[in-house]
């Protein structure tokens, strides 16, 4: 292991954005639930079963692009909707107006009251880039670009594969590993020399299944078990755990 806390043969480092570098994790949850919510008290009335912002965030929609985790939660509740246009008003009711729904409610809170970066995963990022590894931003998110310019982090990226670059090169989004690979690719590293970094079990899935060199587990909520078993290396509470003296 190096003073990283990596293994030697890592060459690059693939960070998902939410949750692992940003403390957005909490504000997709919130608005997740409060577009689901109101749609589910349209939908059945007073007596609806609210959005878990723990339990169905984590299985259902956290690491997955937008319209997946639409799809995905509304299947765990029998629902199935129309899919609608990428632009369809936030208003109408399809997996993509739903979607939108989520991501204004997103927008307003990043432009009003900003995003703020881990500071340990800061100090991480910092001290790989020093060692001279390579970095990149890999995430599900479509406002990627936003949130790194809002915390400020911009610059420690090498490259970013986020929503908008997935859609534009036709990438299937996490559990599907082809957005990190993508990271690597753009790195000119193999999987093998590529460590991941995730809080999400749908990104621990796609480090497994991409056959990468090394994943990492972030836990933010409690779920170092679940985080193993979907294929997690190492689990941490924070980044700047690994660059304690592991001697």
């Amino acid at each position: 292991m190096t003073k990283l806390g990596l293994p030697d043969v890592i060459a690059t480092c693939l960070f998902d954005l939410d949750g692992v570098l940003t403390k957005t994790a909490v504000v997709h949850a919130a608005a997740w639930k409060e577009s689901f919510d109101e749609f589910l008290h349209r939908r059945e009335g007073p007596g609806f079963r609210p959005f878990d912002a723990v339990a169905d965030y984590e299985e259902y929609v956290d690491g997955r692009p937008r319209a997946d985790g639409v799809r995905a939660f509304l299947a765990s509740r029998g629902i199935e909707l129309p899919e609608g246009e990428d632009d369809d008003s936030p208003k109408l009711e399809t997996v993509h107006g739903l979607g939108n729904r989520k991501n204004a409610l997103l927008l307003e809170q990043i432009h009003t009251q900003g995003v703020e970066a881990y500071e340990g995963s800061v100090r991480y990022v910092e001290a790989v880039r020093a060692a001279g590894l390579s970095t990149a931003v890999v995430s599900s998110s479509a406002n990627a670009h936003d949130v790194l310019v809002s915390a400020g982090i911009e610059a420690l990226f090498d490259v970013r594969i986020d929503g908008v670059v997935a859609a534009q090169r036709k990438l299937s989004g996490k559990p599907h590993p082809e957005t990190f690979l993508e990271g690597a690719h753009d790195l000119g590293v193999e999987p093998g020399a590529a460590a991941v970094f995730e809080d999400a079990l749908a990104g621990m899935d796609a480090g497994r299944s991409g056959h990468f060199g090394y994943v990492v587990g972030i836990d933010r909520v409690g779920q170092a078990d679940a985080l193993y078993q979907h294929g997690a290396d190492i689990v941490v509470g924070d980044l700047a755990e690994l660059l304690e003296d592991r001697t």
